[in-house]
């Protein structure tokens, strides 16, 4: 990538609202252009007057990788050592909450577990991006005690995408078990929000909890077959992947025949 190409792309960050399409499209193509110009430039750019480049920022400097033509290929993270002091010094002084959210958000993508403490400390802000934000930071370290405690209160949140993302970092990319997780998962099947329900029974079934079944059976009782519910079903029938071509009525049956019919 030119430098002429990178500063335009730096400009047109800044165009339009904030979850345009446009401007992340930028984002995009500068994390995956990654160079030591372009860190410094996002770099620079946390310490601006202007929130939205502060934010910016924060989102380029997570996913910074070297530029590769396949991609499927491992990506080649870049600078995340010398990126993660500087956006958690950025967030000790930041109030504004799209430059928390992009912080927030920043600090898990750069895998450091030094940032669960800096994570957690806005579990309850009031402003629902950056709980959002904190479910998915979280996310990255699913298994860590004190994201798993941090993740249980936002599976309550009033806001379902947050429930959404804390449900799923808890439930599916986590691995810890215990009582209060499964109580929280169980709590949660029967939420307002589909996707949130989904997830919850996927974490459910990954830990062959037995209270999923009734549960379980009404989902496949729709009259079209989910992807996270057959997810949730080879799950608990402790199959290591979905049977290929699997129906709702094969799951049933195999239900039936592991663990008995459904009461009468």
């Amino acid at each position: 990538m030119t430098a002429e190409r990178m500063h335009e792309l730096f400009d047109q960050t800044l165009l339009g609202q904030y979850e345009d399409e446009v401007p992340w499209d930028a984002v995009s193509e500068l994390r995956s252009n990654g160079n030591r110009e372009t860190f410094e430039v996002a770099a620079q750019w946390l310490m601006d007057n202007e929130p939205l480049k502060r934010a910016r920022g924060a989102a380029i400097l997570s996913q910074l990788r070297e530029p590769s033509e396949d991609p499927k290929a491992e990506p080649k993270w870049l600078f995340r050592a010398e990126a993660f002091p500087l956006v958690a010094n950025m967030l000790k002084c930041e109030d504004d909450p799209i430059v928390l959210a992009s912080g927030i958000a920043a600090l898990g993508f750069l895998y450091d577990s030094a940032a669960i403490p800096i994570i957690a400390a806005y579990t309850e802000h009031p402003d629902e991006n950056v709980r959002f934000s904190v479910a998915c930071a979280l996310g990255h370290f699913p298994n860590d005690p004190d994201a798993v405690t941090r993740l249980l209160t936002l599976t309550r949140d009033v806001d379902s995408d947050v429930r959404d993302w804390a449900v799923f970092g808890l439930g599916v990319q986590g691995d810890v078990d215990s009582p209060e997780i499964r109580d929280a998962l169980l709590e949660r099947v029967t939420d307002s929000d589909e996707d949130v329900r989904e997830e919850a029974a996927v974490g459910l079934g990954k830990r062959r909890d037995l209270r999923l079944l009734p549960v379980l059976r009404g989902l496949l009782d729709a009259p079209t077959l989910k992807l996270r519910v057959a997810e949730a079903a080879s799950a608990l029938l402790g199959f290591k992947e979905d049977p290929e071509e699997w129906e709702a009525d094969d799951y049933k049956r195999a239900l039936e025949e592991t663990f008995g019919p459904p009461p009468a």
